[in-house]
Order: C-alpha cells, then sequence, then structure tokens
C-alpha cells in the first residue's frame, strides 16, 4: 500500500496525467509481486466501462454542451440578470443564480466556471467594479453550487463507483444547492457593501420584465423539475434521464428557439467527445489502481489507522473530511472520487454515517479542493481565462471560503437537509 501511494505521488510531482499516473502506480501489484496477473489489469479497465448506470456521464456531459448551443445559456443570464442583478453585488450576485441553473442542466462545475468566466467575467470587470481576482473568486465559487444540485457528474461517479443510488443522490442534493446558493449569495452581498462594487440595475425590474424573461426561460427551468417527478414516481433512472436530456436539448435548440444548427451540433460532439475522453480514461486507469489497493487491502488500512486515533464518529468524520480536502488540492475531481471515496466511504458507513449523506458532503468538499493550488482544476481554469495571479485569486477567494466552512458545518449538523428529499420522494 505504501508503495503505491509513493509511486503514484511520485508520478504526480513529475508532472505525468493523472490516469497513467494511476495505472503505473498499480504496476508493482500486477508485474513485480506476481498477486495477480497482468492481465486482470486490462479486464478491469474494460469491465469498468461495462456499467448501465455510468452511460448517465456521456448524455448529461453531451446536453450541457448542447445546452450551450441552443440559446438557452443566454436566456438564463438574461432571468437570473433581472432576478438579482439589482442587489449589491451586481454581477456576482447573476452568476451565482445562474450557477443554480446551469447546474440543473449541465452538471460539470468546470464547464460551469469556464461558461461564465467568458460570459461574465468581462462586463463583470468593465462595468461591475470587480477587479479580476475578485471576478476569479466569485465565478470559480458559484461553480461549486453546479457541482452539487442535480444532474452533478461528480455524484453520478460517487453513486456509480460505490454503488449508490444515484437517483437518490441527485434528489439528497436538491436543499443543500439551494443553500448553498443562498449562503454564497448573502456572502457576495457583504463583500459588494465593502468594496462598492455597484449594481448592475438601478432598481428591481417590472413583474411584466420579469414574467417575459421568466417565460423566454421556461424550457430551461422545467428540466430539474422534469427529473425530480421523473425519479419520484419511477419514469426514468439517472441514465435514461440524461438520454431524456438529450432529446430534450435537440427539441429545444432545433423546433423551440431555433438557433441549433448543424455546425453548433458538430461542434457539441466535438467537445463532448473530449470530455468524455478524459472522464472514460480515468474511469478505467482508477479501476486498475482500486483494484490494486483492495489487494494490498488499502481500506482496511486506512480504516484501522483512522480508529486507532479515535472511536468518535464525528471525529472520525473531520479527520476524512480533512484528507479528501488535502487529497483535492493534488487531484482532479472526477479521479478523486474515484480512487479516494471507495476507501473513505466504508469506514464513514461503519462510523453510521449515511452513504447518501456523505455523497453530497464528499462530492462538494471535493470540489473544494478544485479551487486550491497546487492542482486546482476550477481555479486554474477561471485564472487562465481571466488572467489572475493564483495569489491573487486566494486573497480574493477568502470570505467564499470560509462562507464554503460554514456551509459544511451546517450540512454536517443537519443531515435532515440531504436526506429529507430522497426519504419522502423515494
Amino acid at each position: 500500500m505504501l508503495l503505491i501511494a509513493g509511486l503514484f505521488a511520485l508520478f504526480l510531482i513529475i508532472g505525468l496525467p493523472v490516469a497513467f499516473a494511476l495505472a503505473l502506480a498499480a504496476f508493482p501489484v500486477f508485474v513485480l509481486t506476481g498477486t495477480m496477473p497482468p492481465t486482470v489489469a486490462i479486464q478491469k479497465m474494460v469491465t469498468a466501462t461495462q456499467s448501465f448506470p455510468l452511460l448517465a456521464v456521456p448524455f448529461f456531459i453531451f446536453a450541457g454542451n448542447l445546452m450551450n448551443s441552443t440559446g438557452i445559456t443566454e436566456r438564463l443570464i438574461r432571468f437570473a440578470r433581472l432576478l438579482t442583478g439589482w442587489l449589491a453585488g451586481g454581477l456576482g450576485q447573476v452568476s451565482i443564480v445562474l450557477s443554480l441553473m446551469m447546474g440543473g442542466i449541465s452538471g460539470s462545475a468546470v464547464a460551469d466556471a469556464s461558461m461564465e468566466a467568458r460570459l461574465l467575467g468581462p462586463s463583470m470587470i468593465a462595468k461591475g467594479g470587480y477587479s479580476k481576482a475578485a471576478t476569479a473568486a466569485v465565478l470559480a465559487f458559484g461553480s461549486i453550487i453546479t457541482a452539487t444540485i442535480p444532474p452533478s457528474i461528480g455524484l453520478i461517479l460517487f453513486g456509480f463507483i460505490n454503488e449508490v443510488s444515484i437517483g437518490r443522490l441527485f434528489l439528497a442534493g436538491v436543499i443543500p444547492g439551494i443553500l448553498l446558493t443562498l449562503v454564497l449569495m448573502l456572502t457576495a452581498w457583504f463583500v459588494a457593501k465593502r468594496n462598492g462594487y455597484a449594481p448592475d440595475l438601478a432598481a428591481p425590474p417590472s413583474f411584466g420584465e420579469l414574467w417575459a424573461s421568466f417565460k423566454e426561460s421556461t424550457w430551461a427551468l422545467a428540466f430539474p423539475i422534469i427529473l425530480i417527478v421523473g425519479f419520484r414516481f419511477g419514469f426514468f433512472t439517472a441514465t435514461e434521464a440524461g438520454a431524456f436530456l438529450v432529446f430534450y436539448a435537440l427539441f429545444v435548440g432545433f423546433f423551440i428557439y431555433r438557433e441549433l444548427t448543424f455546425e453548433k451540433l458538430y461542434e457539441a460532439i466535438k467537445g463532448s467527445v473530449t470530455d468524455l475522453g478524459m472522464v472514460m480514461l480515468l474511469i478505467m486507469m482508477a479501476a486498475v489502481l482500486g483494484y490494486a489497493v483492495t489487494i494490498e487491502q488499502g481500506p482496511q488500512q486506512i480504516a484501522s489507522l483512522v480508529t486507532s486515533l479515535t472511536e468518535e464518529p464525528i471525529l472520525i468524520l473531520i479527520l476524512v473530511l480533512l484528507l479528501l480536502l488535502i487529497s483535492g488540492m493534488f487531484l482532479e475531481g472526477a479521479a478523486n472520487i474515484l480512487l479516494v471515496t471507495p476507501i473513505v466511504l466504508p469506514v464513514l458507513v461503519h462510523a453510521g454515517f449515511d452513504p447518501i449523506h456523505m455523497g453530497i458532503l464528499i462530492v462538494t468538499l471535493i470540489n473544494i479542493g478544485g479551487l486550491t493550488p497546487p492542482v486546482g482544476v476550477i481555479m486554474f481554469t477561471v485564472c487562465g481565462i481571466l488572467d489572475v495571479k493564483t495569489g491573487a485569486f486566494a486573497r480574493a477567494s477568502l470570505p467564499y471560503f470560509l462562507a464554503m466552512l460554514v456551509f459544511l458545518a451546517v450540512l454536517v449538523a443537519f443531515p435532515a437537509l440531504s436526506l429529507l428529499l430522497p426519504g419522502q420522494l423515494m
């Protein structure tokens, strides 16, 4: 186990891509020790992709790319601007609400952060009075909402790798996602008041303006509701929901808004194949390393280590969450979910915690790790687009990071926030 961990750390330090670092770290178990024949590694790569629930990933990735090509994103921006643009913080508030709306469609924090940095970032800097670092901070932390609410790609991967109901995870993320939106909006309000960021709108919109924008956005806003109703009454599984969303996006793009062209469709397919290739390679390689870790009794060793330090459930949870936050600093979110959560989730379940509740908590925390150096995919995505140095980003992020800690503490203290909807509806 120590050899595997050491090799994996070494490969990351020398700059090897994460997927290849995962596979090569498992090399000794299959080749040098003679514990398992090398052909088992190939079998594990193949079988990792042979999963019906995993089909949800390409469907939701494709649907998210389609949404950006159909005019839905622009309509949601207009609606979010009318809803919150008149508040202190202006476009910062708009970006947070937009993340909530887009989260119900795309499911990818990195995609949301990238999209908003390109569409809203320049306006926040030029018109809203935000510095580049402050803009990057609010956009990056707002994207965590997308990773929390359905149809989050992170929740799909968590459910797949840990054999937890994806439908229940989706429902569990609704209330925490809305709560996180409110927490970040309140934080943005305080930051705006302190720094004098101007509202984007001089006054609240009239009811007529708001209603007209709402009607324009109805096709986009309806899907999360369809998703919840579909799970509640058993109309579809998470995978079938993804397939439905692809059809839904194509229908809206071609026949309702009529903004989706075959050229845009080709670009959406090309972008989806690129995104999916990265995710599937991680899944295949993580399956190999995960099997090697299991052979070497990694989960049992971690459990023994944690329980040797304390047997108090809340302290065990804090230790595991700290481990996940640290690993999130060095591993991309999908790799972290696929590699680390199968090791730590059994420890938490044994300590008496619900796997659904832990899923929401863990996926949120892992994405927070994506906002921190040295790897921080979300951080580097936003900072790269807006030309922000990581030090400036870290300073501007402090209020939002503290707000996230408060949110996580509330989520730990009140499991019902995650478990209410799954308990009532499924």
